[in-house]
């Protein structure tokens, strides 16, 4: 046997590698910096390291070259450019809400002794001490970095092991609350648990599709489904398994209910980041999967996905409902967009004419409009204060729009993206999904999808008529928040805007970066 010498792209892998290596950075940071400079430094380098991936990133992307990166680990394609840059800059905006320190005595919203029994006499010391995890900015970023790799893995175990790097991460981070801090500790045990039930799903269904296709990368997968001699039940459970991981950390039903409880505990700048980044980086890799490897056994996977498409529309609309918490509301309305991205996944319409959205390019414009509005509307719930800290009850929310009307007036206008009213990001978004459903011959799932869609429009408009028409709740106030959190609310409102009223240009680079390579 002859063993050659392993070969990298430095050059086209180095958005990945500046992101790791601002994440080893930052823990050199937290481990050398003094106190005093902590906070500002682990700042400085998460943001340059973000900034410096993303130019080089644009400068790979002008060079042209795409193909197979890392041994055929990784595929640099089109769709992979398109994660990446949305991954990148929705992770910038994130950590300026992690950053921010005004609406907590000069602190930031993560606690100050996260591994100390709540209540107990270590925790009081360290928030006497005036302590925080700054180390929250490398632990983004570490999982950052796993997101980026998922979306792009053109192999299973390469898939396997960015998903556990983009997920423990998120497990610490979900409990490290300042406020709520059982709430939080719960959260981020439940998490954990269900997380590593899912990544046991995903390895099994990854070993079975191996005993199938003799093969990981996808591209020999897809391949092997008209030459494997195995038996097909070895292959519909390998796809079964291997789906459960994916789905969980897009939030489908029946693995969404980790979402209201992690949603609601972690902290919320957290929660934002969570919202966006993990859902997007999810669907991106599940599309990858099941166009590359397992298009042709669509005809198996369609119809299990559209009755689970249907399904986490229907739990998310109908318990949104009933919610009387902002965040829980929120975590909800995840789940029913989830479903409505489902649906894209379903039609799997790859057949375009030029110019055109396929399903995986409708998707991204999806998951972009909707990730502006997400981190903007976390953004808001951070403001809205109480005596003891985030007024998430709906109630608290009666009368902000008297109180505050600019801000009342951004977060219904982000509700009403979140709805899929015209003249929003949000409506084209499920303009674009419900299309490819369509198109590709799902016109009933398309349909459904309207109809929730137009259920879910109810509980967006309640909280519209809480903030404008009811009468302004006692204790309640608008917290005076820095630039680091009004930056993400303004840039989440004009984008959602802007891809609402100017949509052309982002579509027209979407469809130029939309076709898998295998």
């Amino acid at each position: 046997m002859r063993i050659t010498d392993p070969t990298f792209e430095w050059f086209q892998l180095a958005p990945v590698l500046i992101v790791l290596a601002a994440a080893c950075l930052g823990m050199l940071v937290e481990a050398f910096a003094p106190r005093k400079i902590r906070f500002f430094a682990q700042l400085v380098v998460a943001e340059i390291g973000l900034l410096c991936a993303a130019g080089l990133l644009v400068m790979n992307v002008q060079s042209g070259s795409v193909g197979k990166l890392a041994m055929g680990a990784i595929m640099f394609d089109g769709p992979t450019q398109v994660a990446w840059f949305a991954l990148l800059g929705f992770c910038f905006l994130a950590l300026m809400v992690f950053a921010e320190r005004n609406l907590n005595d000069g602190a930031t919203a993560f606690a100050a002794a996260a591994s100390a029994v709540p209540g107990s006499s270590v925790e009081a010391q360290a928030i006497a001490q005036r302590r925080e995890h700054t180390e929250v900015f490398p632990l983004a970023l570490f999982s950052l970095s796993g997101m980026m790799v998922f979306a792009a893995a053109n192999d299973l175990l390469t898939m396997f092991v960015a998903l556990e790097v983009l997920s423990l991460p998120l497990y610490l981070l979900s409990g490290m609350a300042r406020k709520r801090r059982l709430l939080s500790q719960e959260a981020a045990l439940k998490y954990f648990l269900l997380g590593a039930f899912a990544s046991a799903f995903f390895l099994f269904g990854l070993a079975l599709l191996y005993g199938f296709s003799g093969a990981f990368e996808l591209g020999e997968i897809g391949a092997s489904l008209s030459t494997s001699t195995m038996n097909r039940g070895i292959l519909l459970a390998g796809i079964g398994l291997m789906a459960v991981g994916v789905l969980f950390k897009v939030g489908v039903v029946p693995f969404q209910s980790w979402v209201p409880d992690v949603y609601t505990g972690a902290p919320t700048p957290v929660t934002g980041f969570m919202a966006i980044c993990t859902k997007l980086a999810a669907v991106a890799g599940l599309s990858r999967v099941f166009f590359v490897a397992l298009g042709g056994e669509r005809w198996s996977w369609q119809p299990v996905l559209a009755v689970l498409a249907i399904l986490t529309m229907a739990v998310g609309v109908i318990l949104a409902l009933t919610q009387t918490d902002i965040k829980r509301l929120l975590a909800y309305s995840a789940v029913s967009h989830a479903g409505f991205i489902l649906t894209a996944v379903v039609g799997a319409y790859q057949d375009v004419p030029d110019g055109q959205l396929n399903s995986f390019g409708s998707i991204m414009f999806y998951l972009i409009g909707y990730g502006f509005a997400v981190i903007a509307a976390f953004a808001v719930v951070t403001v809205v204060r109480d005596g003891t800290g985030e007024a998430t009850d709906l109630d608290s929310w009666s009368g902000l729009g008297r109180k505050n009307p600019l801000l009342a007036g951004v977060f219904a206008f982000l509700l009403l993206s979140f709805a899929g009213i015209p003249l929003t990001a949000g409506f084209i978004g499920k303009w674009a999904v419900f299309a490819a459903a369509w198109s590709g011959g799902f016109s009933w799932l398309a349909v459904t999808a309207v109809a929730f869609s137009l259920v879910a429009a109810y509980f967006y408009i309640k909280v519209i008529v809480v903030m404008f028409f009811g009468e302004p709740a006692v204790g309640v106030s608008v917290g005076d928040a820095s630039m680091f959190t009004w930056i993400p609310i303004a840039v989440g409102a004009v984008a959602t805007g802007c891809l609402g009223l100017f949509p052309a240009q982002v579509m027209e680079w979407l469809s130029t970066a939309q076709i898998f390579l295998r």
